[in-house]
């Protein structure tokens, strides 16, 4: 199985706007019993809280189910728990390492660095264009499929 958790900063717009994505791709292509997909943020300023509307309304209207889910922060556990930690965006990533303390087995990445890019994603919370955020997370999200093999 392999294990897949998207990070962001809050949990409620991109990373789990990604664990949606994800989730919907891998059932489309009837691989969901080989796949373990699940986010979390690097903050706790979320915590608890739903998604953010912004990213259930887009996920709505790309017919894409919404994954039941409340924002949850990332643990050093995580990292021994997941086989790929993908955050957003380089502040993520920082986040990232500083939370799981060092990343030996090379398993945090950027979710665009699947793609021919590593740009950042950009976050809606602050740009309030969930349709550029909905189209990276897209493209990394088929990409990272790409590079697993399927």
């Amino acid at each position: 199985m392999i294990k897949i958790l998207f990070v962001c900063h809050g949990n409620i717009c991109r990373s789990t706007m990604a664990e949606s994505v994800m989730t919907y791709m891998v059932r489309e292509k009837g691989l969901q019993d080989r796949f373990h997909i699940f986010s979390a943020a690097t903050s706790r300023e979320e915590t608890g809280n739903p998604p953010h509307h912004g990213t259930v309304n887009k996920l709505r209207q790309m017919g894409i189910p919404l994954v039941p889910h409340r924002a949850v922060q990332m643990t050093k556990r995580d990292y021994e728990e997941y086989d790929y930690l993908i955050g957003m965006d380089e502040w993520n990533i920082r986040n990232m390492l500083r939370i799981a303390g060092k990343d030996p087995e090379h398993k945090i990445k950027k979710l665009l660095e699947f793609t021919d890019s590593s740009r950042d994603i950009a976050d809606p919370w602050y740009t309030g264009d969930f349709d550029i955020t909905f189209d990276d997370i897209e493209e990394g999200c088929e990409a990272l499929l790409k590079y697993l093999g399927f």
